[in-house]
């Protein structure tokens, strides 16, 4: 397994990370704290130590299945948490002020069952909070050390700006990464975002990079969605004829070069000099195996302007 600096924080992480954003609840197995603990303790054994969770996934048991399977390897791992989603009906449950965020990361930490969080996110902007008071906060936790790195999720590039700009400003612990949904399919960050992490030393840190699926190459043109898939019930508007076309080209690209199309949906991202891990959901053992062998695949410049012309058609 290769590790990068997680921005520019000193921070070792996995090339690959293990989103767990269905565990708990999303799939059948998932529910099975058993099975969850098989396919965390896999991602160890093959050097993947980002796990990516959230208090909100499945209303915290996505934390507390960590927490259980971690017990004897609590230092093998990088917890990654987030806090921000309404945990709680009335006032001051949700949000990222100082209210709520010292009463979640006591919740968090009692649920992963450990004294520090490596890495605590933001996991979406709030506008009814300043960002001061959210920084002031974060930096407190930092210093108290039961937050080692924080990191937000979600943002615009100029909202992440003005948050590492008031940090700076005033002498607070700044953002080392943001976790945004970025993929060879949905390229947005490209524009402003990922120029902003390039310039200011931020880690990117992709979710959705396999787009729910449909770069694993199981969804076929002209064909119902298999049984139990994530898009079986409803594609995201992805199964159109354009989007289609790209997969082909770029599963024709990946078999040319001996490898699966779920692999240069990594490889791509990994090309990207400020992307520090990749976040991606497995549930067993074989998937997370499979993940964790796409960070050996090293694309050339003449490989992405290749697939830069076929994605841009």
């Amino acid at each position: 397994m290769q590790y990068r600096q997680l921005g520019r924080s000193g921070l070792q992480v996995s090339a690959i990370g293990l989103g767990t954003n269905n565990f708990g609840g999303m799939f059948g197995s998932m529910k099975d704290p058993d099975i969850c603990a098989e396919v965390v303790h896999r991602a160890l054994d093959l050097g993947i130590n980002m796990i990516d969770t959230s208090n909100s996934y499945t209303a915290g048991v996505s934390e507390e299945f960590i927490g259980r399977a971690l017990r004897g390897r609590r230092n093998e791992a990088i917890i990654a948490t987030k806090v921000s989603s309404r945990m709680a009906e009335g006032p001051n449950n949700m949000g990222n002020s100082r209210s709520h965020i010292m009463r979640e990361i006591e919740a968090s930490l009692r649920r992963l069952e450990t004294d520090y969080i490596d890495l605590y996110q933001i996991h979406r902007p709030d506008p009814t909070t300043p960002i001061e008071e959210t920084m002031r906060v974060l930096d407190d936790l930092v210093k108290s050390g039961k937050v080692r790195y924080i990191g937000s999720s979600n943002f615009a590039a100029w909202q992440a700006c003005e948050a590492y700009w008031t940090a700076k400003s005033l002498g607070l612990t700044t953002f080392v990464s943001d976790q945004p949904r970025y993929s060879m399919m949905y390229r947005a960050p490209d524009r402003e975002l990922v120029p902003f992490c390039d310039a200011y030393g931020v880690g990117i840190l992709p979710f959705f990079p396999l787009e729910s699926g449909f770069l694993t190459g199981k969804y076929r043109r002209g064909q119902p969605a298999p049984e139990g898939t994530r898009l079986a019930k409803r594609d995201g508007g992805r199964f159109t004829d354009a989007n289609f076309d790209i997969l082909e080209g770029l599963e024709a690209f990946a078999q040319e070069q001996g490898h699966t199309v779920l692999e240069l949906a990594f490889a791509w991202l990994l090309a990207k000099p400020s992307v520090s891990s990749v976040i991606a959901g497995a549930t067993s053992t074989s998937q997370i195996e499979a993940n964790a062998a796409a960070a050996e695949w090293d694309l050339s410049d003449d490989d992405m302007a290749k697939l830069n012309d076929i994605l841009t058609g």
